[in-house]
């Protein structure tokens, strides 16, 4: 009788045994799989921050089109280089376009509303819509000239590199691992944040989904009608989901606070409010040329004096962190890389005003400062110096 049972047509199958992976003919075509990139390994991610922040930084001081593409180009490098695999990492082509996009708006606008910039270059006379005298100073319509059009696509590129420096950060930087390193006295905004993260995706899956559902039962799943009867139970979803996770997050004792005296609760507001203030004064005095030498002290003594806020309110926070990000030598050196640039291009207005804001009348084209390119090539060490990202497991299809 078969070891099946009685009556069994089939035979019982035969265990096979285990081959060694590295014998046999079957090794031969069998993938390596690619090494994983150590934890201990990875950049932490607020380096990435401030490096894309001193590229912003160097972007805002600048209107020189060659000084912003070359600050596109160490990013884009950077990004090429050390970004992983990640769906957030995907995140750069998008600011790319977005930056694209401001440069044809801001085009559009010099065209339709007219530029303050005289110009004897004439291209088009617009029919130009008469105004009320209120509107002094305002014009639609009117002569489009040359060097108004060049003055706008300055302006519109440096807004443009100062979005592509954010997406940088964006596409280098994890969010999870970035709301993880916050401060204890931030930690309710970060939960709120990751969860926020985390139900966006799960929404559009139910869309998907439900989407399907109406498909296969002949419903229709587009326009008013469609969009209504599948909103419903997408957010009724959302509402079980936000009732659960409430709960258990109660359940976890989330929301519990140590106690601390009011003198320091006091002292806390005072240094938080008052280093937020002094953060956003001596960021406006570094974009603006005329606060640069107020700026920089203001910022240093805002940031101070809101990191010891953060630090005494960390204190109300009961909570141990899991395995924290290393701030070691490597993010060191891609932080001060995006400050050296920044420091290069600010003490380069400061002296040679002229080399990072060319004039458009009369027009000319532009050069390239030696020293201000060079600062700004300062920007490329992430690109050697920080983790190379994991490679992508995929079969091989040559054998090795």
């Amino acid at each position: 009788m078969s070891s099946t049972g009685a009556g069994s047509p089939h035979p019982a199958p035969r265990p096979r045994l285990a081959r060694d992976p590295g014998t046999g003919p079957s090794a031969r075509r069998r993938p390596l799989a690619a090494p994983r990139a150590h934890r201990s390994n990875a950049l932490h991610p607020g380096a990435w921050w401030l490096w894309a922040l001193g590229l912003g930084t160097a972007a805002s001081r600048t209107t020189n089109p060659l000084l912003l593409a070359l600050l596109i180009g160490v990013s884009g490098y950077v990004v090429a280089a050390r970004r992983t695999s990640a769906p957030w990492a995907r995140s750069y082509g998008a600011f790319v376009k977005l930056g694209l996009a401001v440069i044809g708006i801001r085009l559009l606008f010099a065209v339709f509303l007219g530029s303050p910039i005289p110009g004897t270059h004439l291209l088009v006379t617009l029919p130009e819509v008469p105004l009320p005298g209120w509107a002094q100073g305002v014009r639609i319509g009117g002569r489009v000239t040359v060097e108004g059009l060049v003055f706008a696509l300055y302006d519109g590129l440096k807004l443009a590199a100062l979005l592509i420096c954010v997406g940088a950060a964006n596409a280098l930087a994890s969010p999870a691992r970035l709301l993880k390193s916050l401060p204890g006295a931030l930690y309710e905004a970060g939960v709120a944040v990751v969860v926020a993260m985390t139900f966006a995706p799960n929404l559009i899956a139910d869309v998907r989904r439900l989407r399907a559902a109406r498909r296969l039962r002949g419903r229709p799943d587009k326009g008013l009608r469609g969009l209504a009867q599948v909103g419903l139970p997408v957010l009724e979803g959302a509402l079980e989901r936000s009732v659960a996770l409430a709960a258990a997050m109660d359940a976890r004792g989330y929301g519990r606070t140590a106690e601390v005296p009011a003198a320091v609760r006091r002292i806390t507001a005072v240094l938080t409010l008052g280093g937020l203030v002094g953060v956003c004064a001596g960021t406006y005095g570094l974009l603006t040329a005329d606060g640069a030498r107020y700026g920089l002290p203001v910022l240093l003594a805002g940031v101070a004096a809101a990191l010891g806020g953060l630090w005494l309110g960390g204190r109300r926070s009961i909570r141990t962190r899991y395995r924290p990000d290393v701030w070691g030598v490597r993010a060191w050196l891609v932080a001060a890389s995006g400050a050296a640039v920044a420091a290069v291009m600010i003490r380069t207005g400061s002296y040679d005003p002229s080399a990072l804001a060319p004039g458009v009348v009369p027009l000319a084209a532009p050069t390239l400062p030696l020293w201000p390119a060079a600062g700004v090539l300062l920007g490329l060490l992430p690109a050697f110096v920080a983790p190379a990202p994991p490679l992508a497991e995929t079969p091989s299809k040559e054998a090795s």
